[in-house]
C-alpha cells in the first residue's frame, strides 16, 4: 500500500485484525508495507477511536479485536462469494484454511455470529477433517467467475485451454452454461466453427470476457447437452463395437465416452473421441462384454498396454 493515506492504513489494519485475530506487529507491517512502529501508531489511532483493540504480550501474543466493537455488514470479494457457492454445490474445498476464498468467507460469517454460536461453529470449522474425493478437479474462483459473468451477459470469452495429454490452444467461444457433473466442472459452448463442445473448466488456463455479444438456444438443456458433447471435438476420434445389443450397452456405458448405435440385434456401435486414450481404455474395460477397438491407434495400443498389464497382475 505504498500511495495509500494514513487513514486507509488505519482502516486496513482495523480489517486484519478482525480477519486475523492474534496479528502481530510485524504480521500488521508486512500486510501494510510498513515498518513495525507505523503498525503500532495505526494500531494507536484505532485506539483513540474508542476501537477496543486488545494485546497480548509473548511468544503467541498479538492484536485482537475486544468486546463491544459492533461489526459492518458482512461483505464479500467476487472470488469469496462464488468460492462459497462453489463449496456448497461441490463440498471439496477447504472450509478450514482461513488463507483461502472459502476459509476467509466463512472467517467473516463466523465473527458475525453472536459469541456463544460462533465459538460452536469456529471449533467445527477448525477440527472438522472432510475426506476429499481425490478424483475431483478443483477449479479456480477467478477463471470460474469470468466464465459465469460471460454465460450471464452472454458474451463472447477468449480462453486458453490444456487438454489432458498436455496440448494447449486458444478459441473464442459463446459460453453457454457452467454445469457441474460428477464433481467437475464444465463449460459447455459454441466454438468459431458453430460446434458444441465441453470443456472442464479446471483447464481452462485464462479467460477474458470479450464486447461481442450472441444469443444463446431459446431451449438449451444444459444438463442434457453436456451429456450429449462430452465426447465429441477431442484430438483422437474413436470408435468401438461391442458385443451386446443397445439396451445393454447404454446401461454400461457413460455418455461421456460417445454416441450408441445399433449395428443389429446383437451388437452395438460407441462412437466418439478423448484427449486421453488410457482414461478411455480404462472405462471400456469395465464393460462386460466383448467389444473390439476399431481404427485410432492410440487407443488400439493403450488397450494392448492395459490388458498386458491387467494378465500380469493375475500372474
Amino acid at each position: 500500500m505504498p500511495d495509500a493515506s494514513p487513514t486507509a492504513r488505519a482502516l486496513r489494519t482495523l480489517e486484519l485484525i478482525q480477519g486475523r485475530p492474534g496479528i502481530t506487529a510485524e504480521g500488521l507491517a508486512g500486510e501494510l508495507g510498513v515498518t513495525e512502529r507505523a503498525a503500532r501508531r495505526y494500531v494507536g489511532v484505532l485506539r483513540e477511536a474508542e476501537i477496543p483493540v486488545e494485546s497480548t504480550r509473548g511468544r503467541y501474543g498479538g492484536y485482537r479485536l475486544g468486546r463491544g466493537v459492533r461489526l459492518p455488514p458482512v461483505t464479500f470479494s467476487a472470488a469469496e462469494a462464488l468460492a462459497l457457492v462453489m463449496a456448497a454445490l461441490d463440498g471439496h474445498h477447504e472450509a478450514g484454511d482461513p488463507a483461502g476464498p472459502v476459509g476467509a468467507a466463512l472467517g467473516k460469517l463466523v465473527r458475525a455470529l453472536p459469541a456463544g454460536v460462533a465459538a460452536q461453529a469456529e471449533v467445527v470449522r477448525r477440527t472438522t477433517a472432510p475426506a476429499p474425493d481425490r478424483s475431483a478437479a478443483r477449479p479456480d474462483p477467478t477463471t470460474t467467475a469470468v466464465l459465469v459473468q460471460g454465460c450471464a451477459e452472454h458474451r463472447r470469452i477468449r480462453l486458453t485451454y490444456r487438454s489432458g495429454n498436455g496440448t494447449e490452444w486458444d478459441a473464442d467461444v459463446e459460453p453457454w452454461s457452467v454445469v457441474v457433473r460428477h464433481s467437475r466442472w464444465y463449460l459447455l459452448c459454441r466454438t468459431a466453427r458453430d460446434e458444441v463442445r465441453a470443456y472442464r473448466v479446471d483447464r481452462v488456463r485464462a479467460a477474458t470476457v470479450l464486447d461481442e455479444v450472441f444469443t444463446p438456444p431459446a431451449d438449451l438443456d444444459p444438463v442434457a447437452l453436456l451429456e450429449e458433447n462430452l465426447a465429441t471435438g477431442w484430438e483422437y476420434a474413436t470408435e468401438v463395437e461391442i458385443d451386446a445389443p443397445l439396451d445393454d450397452v447404454a446401461h454400461w456405458v457413460s455418455p461421456a465416452l460417445g454416441r450408441l448405435t445399433a449395428v443389429d440385434e446383437r451388437t452395438t456401435r460407441l462412437v466418439g473421441s478423448t484427449s486421453n486414450p488410457w482414461w478411455y481404455a480404462e472405462q471400456l474395460v469395465r464393460t462386460p462384454a466383448p467389444y473390439r477397438v476399431i481404427g485410432c491407434p492410440e487407443l488400439r495400443e493403450t488397450t494392448r498396454a492395459l490388458g498386458r498389464r491387467l494378465l500380469d497382475a493375475a500372474g
